[in-house]
């Protein structure tokens, strides 16, 4: 008898990076509350799963300080062994839908309530930090997959920060890194135009969108970010913003043009420096070779008697 050859299954994964900084200027200025993006970030990743029966959704809280899963695999997981039926309804909504509201409005009061005991909050969200925890998550689900299954993975970043510099080489590894897994980093950005996010998007080749106004979250990310990065060229959706190639450098987080490399760790100064603050390497700087002055030739001069 022939083997049955294995059913091929296709599904996405979304990781929503969401950060929660109180610093940001959309919640320090009251225009738009935490309770409506939250709203937002969980009608957009039910739209998603409702996309495709195998697909799977995480979101992550990321701040100054730390980031940590508020919705992931093992919550499904959870979720599937209390229930009997997986079409099982709870009212007028989808009993999985209702479950990954109330977790993750759960699971973001104890991370905020963590984060508001550590001190030295600072206005720069790790966005490195976030991004390898995402790419690790993708990693072990994809080497779970069964034969014959096939997941495409991507990441979207939500913020309202404006910080520039931070962790430059951390947020670029982590870019790189997702440019090898073929995983799209899309970014949508609630107020200001953040270079090294529009960078990510430019290697990963992800959407980056900003807000023109904070009314409609939901209906923008489901107009640009629902659909698969290789299903957006057949649709109408904004161009991508003009980038800024230049890097940031580490003494002073600007962006320069013209800059020095540690050729060890890669850091970048706009000044020469002789030691590497970042590795403490020790530069040679060779000084410039003296030249030596022309000797002048001594005219003689010869009487004739």
């Amino acid at each position: 008898m022939q083997s049955e050859t294995p059913k091929k299954i296709f599904s996405s994964l979304l990781v929503i990076i969401l950060d929660v900084n109180p610093a940001q200027d959309t919640l320090l200025s009251g225009e738009i509350k935490l309770s409506s993006i939250l709203s937002s970030v969980v009608a957009f990743a039910n739209s998603h799963l409702m996309l495709r029966t195998h697909n799977k959704v995480a979101v992550l809280a990321s701040d100054p300080n730390s980031c940590d899963f508020i919705y992931s695999d093992q919550d499904e997981l959870d979720f599937k062994k209390k229930t009997v039926s997986s079409c099982k309804m709870g009212g007028s909504q989808y009993e999985l839908f209702s479950h990954i509201d109330r977790s993750i409005k759960f699971n973001i009061v104890k991370f905020l309530k963590d984060a508001a005991e550590e001190p030295h909050m600072s206005r720069d969200t790790v966005f490195g930090a976030s991004c390898a925890k995402a790419l690790c998550y993708i990693n072990r689900l994809q080497s779970n997959l069964f034969p014959g299954e096939t997941m495409n993975s991507r990441i979207l970043i939500i913020s309202g920060c404006d910080n520039e510099g931070d962790k430059y080489i951390r947020c670029m590894n982590t870019f790189f890194t997702a440019q090898k897994q073929n995983v799209a980093i899309d970014v949508c950005s609630l107020t200001h135009d953040v270079t090294l996010l529009k960078q990510a998007c430019y290697i990963t080749e992800g959407s980056y969108f900003r807000m023109p106004k904070l009314e409609g979250l939901l209906l923008y990310l489901q107009w640009i970010f629902l659909t698969e990065p290789s299903s957006r060229k057949k649709l109408v959706i904004p161009l991508a913003p003009q980038l800024d190639f230049r890097p940031f450098c580490f003494c002073h987080g600007t962006l320069t043009a013209i800059g020095f490399v540690c050729s060890l760790c890669l850091t970048i100064y706009c000044k020469i420096s002789p030691i590497c603050t970042t590795c403490e390497a020790v530069f040679k700087v060779r000084s410039a070779i003296a030249v030596k002055p022309k000797k002048k030739k001594i005219k003689t001069t010869t009487v004739n008697n």
